[in-house]
């Protein structure tokens, strides 16, 4: 637990400079951070869920698109909490991240275009499926070796 501890906090990590460690600073507890993680977590959840439940709606797109992508962007945003909004940003551009972080926030931008401006209902569930895989993908890149087993499991279910 302890290690996990200071790798979450960011005290595992090499020796950081004056300005990384005041911009990282949190006054946040351990175990408050973890409720907060939990907290948002869930809410992004329950906004995803209801957004799909509203989807069913006469005219619920537009809450559908939204409610679904606020849910996933509360999700991210869930673990700024674990390891700080600064050490979060840095992390989504890194060039193992950078492809599906770009992806992903496109695909938050064109879900709510396609619902509330563009009003193409095909187009904004399209772009809310490419968000789900984009987050998937995005979510696999913290898990070693997570890519390329997805990768070798689809190859082979495909050939």
């Amino acid at each position: 637990m302890e290690k996990l501890r200071r790798v979450l906090s960011g005290q595992d990590d090499e020796e950081q400079g004056l300005t990384a460690q005041v911009l990282d600073a949190s006054s946040l507890s351990f175990n408050t951070r973890l409720k907060w993680f939990a907290i948002c977590f869930v809410c992004g959840i329950l906004f995803s869920i209801l957004g799909t439940g509203l989807l069913w709606l006469p005219g619920g797109i537009k809450l559908f698109a939204v409610f679904y992508t606020l849910g996933n962007l509360a999700a991210l945003a869930s673990t700024c909490f674990l390891m700080g909004p600064v050490k979060q940003l840095k992390k989504m551009f890194e060039t193992t991240r950078l492809l599906a972080t770009i992806i992903m926030l496109l695909c938050f931008i064109f879900t709510l275009c396609a619902a509330l401006w563009w009003h193409k209902k095909g187009l904004a569930v399209l772009f809310c499926i490419l968000q789900f895989l984009s987050m998937t993908w995005y979510s696999l890149s913290y898990i070693p070796y997570a890519r390329d087993a997805v990768i070798k499991c689809c190859s082979s279910v495909l050939s």
